[in-house]
């Protein structure tokens, strides 16, 4: 299938490590130009080092800022003229809850995991605009189960859904189309970490997947990635304010099958 990508200019936000670079790839791989932004200076030099021959390049900047997210737009304009999609990723689960955590931990958590999704598609629109681009916002399960223990993250990920069916409408007239993708349990080298910090981290891994209704396995960066590469096509082109999710059932199928 041709998703037409060709020479696309797709800027993915987290996009040197876990699912940001499965995503980055498998644009690369479909013959888009992928612009992975992230802070990882490493990560990124690893991630050009694995993939020769294909379109990637690399911004090595913190999203935090505004000015920083203003900057990076300016500089994919600066390289590469135009800008036909952007996925907004980047986030970490930073365990900031409401019992163990203050004011100011919520805001920062809110700054590392929701409002760079929204400066990043404001300083991108005027580019998307001229192209009849499109958004993808990845999101998280937690976001309709909780978690416990993670409010800063959850209320990020919540507003994120919102915001997808917000921007859905708003750009309408513009052709600009926006979507979330929205995984649950998705082995990372972040999740190996969380598993790495149990006494067997073979059994927790064991527990986990044991709740996932298709197949009792986690799903792969890959898949979350094909997902969101099939969103930015032309073959979905008449998709928006959707929030798809890719989790072999974990968040809708009855939990009798597990």
């Amino acid at each position: 299938m041709d998703l037409q990508l060709k020479d696309k200019v797709v800027l993915v936000t987290g996009g040197a490590k876990g699912i940001g670079a499965a995503i980055t790839r498998t644009c690369a791989q479909e013959g888009a130009v992928a612009v992975a932004v992230d802070r990882d200076v490493l990560a990124c030099q690893q991630l050009e080092l694995s993939a020769q021959g294909l379109q990637i390049s690399f911004i090595a900047m913190d999203l935090s800022p505004a000015t920083n997210c203003k900057a990076i737009v300016q500089q994919v304009i600066a390289t590469f003229d135009h800008i036909d999609a952007l996925v907004n990723n980047a986030g970490i689960n930073d365990k900031v809850g409401l019992e163990h955590g203050d004011p100011q931990e919520f805001l920062s958590s809110l700054e590392r995991n929701l409002l760079h999704y929204y400066n990043m598609a404001h300083y991108a629109l005027p580019h998307l605009k001229r192209t009849r681009g499109s958004i993808v916002n990845i999101s998280s399960k937690t976001a309709l189960t909780g978690q416990g223990g993670t409010s800063g993250y959850v209320a990020s990920k919540g507003a994120i859904l919102g915001l997808t069916r917000e921007w859905a409408a708003e750009l309408l007239p513009y052709g600009i189309r926006v979507n979330a993708v929205v995984p649950a349990e998705v082995m990372t080298p972040l999740y190996q970490q969380w598993l790495d910090g149990f006494p067997d981290p073979q059994e927790k891994l064991k527990s986990v997947v044991a709740k996932i209704p298709l197949d009792r396995r986690m799903t792969t960066p890959d898949e979350i990635a094909a997902m969101v590469v099939f969103l930015l096509s032309t073959k979905a082109g008449h998709i928006t304010g959707q929030h798809l999710f890719v989790d072999g059932g974990y968040v809708h199928l009855d939990r009798a099958l597990t």
